[in-house]
């Protein structure tokens, strides 16, 4: 069905520009959803927004600053951090993979580390190229919980035999794993005690083990008893059954339904394809309840934003520089800028981003994207058409009716119930 093949656009990626939902719409569901979870050959697109050299960490192999260097780096890290940003912004717009690209946004809200603590520009991007080198989520756990970034962020350098510090241990049970009620205290006690002994390289951006900071006695985790060494902790945890029923739940969570449980039989067959990310959206996506979840999902700010750019055919790189602040600073206003999540839980879902102060600031930056455009005279219909926006409400149709502006028209669908709701 054509509304089904917009759904999927909608939600596996940031907005379809109108062209690639017309292409769609003539593919098919069936094609269209193969093409974007088993995507072939490399991103052309992305080619076009290379990874940034950020250069070294000017904190890295400098044990003492003075005052004024403090400044200094300080001021040197948040340019870095800027770019970095930037640079995300821009790949998720030019990217043709949009349902890869889509899938790593999820997984930093995910394993959500954020750059306010941690500080690192480079520790932040060596975390995003691991997330996306990683083969599937087993792959990733191992590689996230050794993670210079993540450990920082839940103070796991400070985890050592004699101070344990259980905060690592109780995020990747609870929020990264197996969720709440499938574990006990003392299995994060325990955890913890696995987990220690690592500490962070700033200047080779990596984690270190050191054995003589590391619990060397046994310990009873999820029922099993030994010396856990923090691969084993992991494959210990994602054996359980519990496990994969955890990520499809959340994969239902940010693709289909907020409000909703995941129904049984989704899981089940979710569960089937675990641990290929991909292969379970997949299965998500083609299951006959995922067209019911139609307008129930609200876009994040970093989509709508995105998605908007996407459609104007507009992108951070070429943007003037005064604009693209404009936009980052917009995002973190929204609640959303990314690489800077609020907590280890990530952003939230659903009608939180519907706000009066969220209506304001999303009206001012619809402005800015307008501004950079000429269009000639628009009608209702063909904004509609620009923004892959099905129909508008009579309401609506009236406001947008009611304006001889293009740019004005343009700012208003941007900021409409009918595009912000998926």
């Amino acid at each position: 069905m054509t509304d089904d093949v917009a759904l999927l656009l909608r939600r596996t990626g940031f907005g379809p520009t109108a062209n690639e939902l017309e292409a769609a719409r003539r593919a098919g569901f069936t094609a269209t959803l193969t093409a974007l979870t088993t995507p072939t050959g490399p991103d052309i697109g992305a080619t076009r927004a290379p990874i940034p050299p950020l250069g070294p960490d000017p904190y890295a192999g400098t044990p003492e600053l003075t005052a004024a260097q403090r400044v200094e780096a300080d001021g040197l890290r948040r340019a870095q951090a800027t770019t970095l940003t930037q640079w995300w912004l821009d790949r998720m717009t030019v990217a043709d993979h949009q349902a890869v690209e889509k899938l790593l946004f999820f997984w930093h809200g995910h394993w959500a580390t954020s750059i306010v603590k941690v500080k690192s520009p480079q520790l932040m991007l060596a975390q995003h190229l691991a997330l996306r080198e990683s083969r599937d989520f087993r792959d990733m756990a191992h590689r996230m919980v050794v993670d210079p970034a993540l450990i920082y962020w839940l103070d796991g350098q400070l985890n050592s035999r004699e101070a344990p510090n259980e905060n690592l241990a109780r995020e990747l049970l609870e929020l990264f794993t197996l969720g709440l009620g499938r574990y006990t205290e003392s299995d994060v006690q325990h955890a913890g005690l696995a987990l220690t002994g690592w500490r962070i390289d700033l200047a080779g951006q990596r984690s270190v083990f050191d054995p003589r900071r590391h619990h060397d006695g046994a310990s009873s985790i999820l029922g099993v008893t030994r010396h856990f060494t923090v691969g084993s902790l992991v494959d210990l945890v994602l054996a359980q059954d519990a496990c994969p029923r955890f990520v499809a739940a959340r994969l239902w969570h940010r693709y289909a339904s907020s409000t909703q449980p995941i129904p049984a039989h989704t899981s089940d067959e979710m569960v089937a394809a675990f641990p290929e990310p991909l292969p379970m959206l997949r299965t998500l996506l083609a299951d006959e309840t995922f067209p019911t979840t139609r307008a129930t999902m609200v876009k994040q700010p970093v989509e709508w934003l995105v998605g908007a750019l996407r459609q104007l055919g507009l992108r951070p790189a070429t943007l003037p520089a005064e604009t693209v602040i404009g936009l980052l600073d917009g995002l973190g206003g929204l609640g959303q800028r990314p690489f800077a999540p609020p907590s280890v839980g990530g952003w939230p879902a659903g009608v939180a981003w519907l706000t009066s102060a969220a209506a304001r600031l999303k009206l001012s930056l619809a402005g800015k994207l307008a501004s950079q455009l000429s269009p000639e005279r628009l009608t209702p219909e063909e904004v509609a058409h620009l923004l892959c926006v099905d129909t508008w409400t009579d309401r609506t149709y009236e406001v947008l009716r009611g304006t001889t502006n293009s740019r004005l028209m343009l700012t208003l669908g941007l900021v409409s119930p009918e595009y912000q709701v998926t």
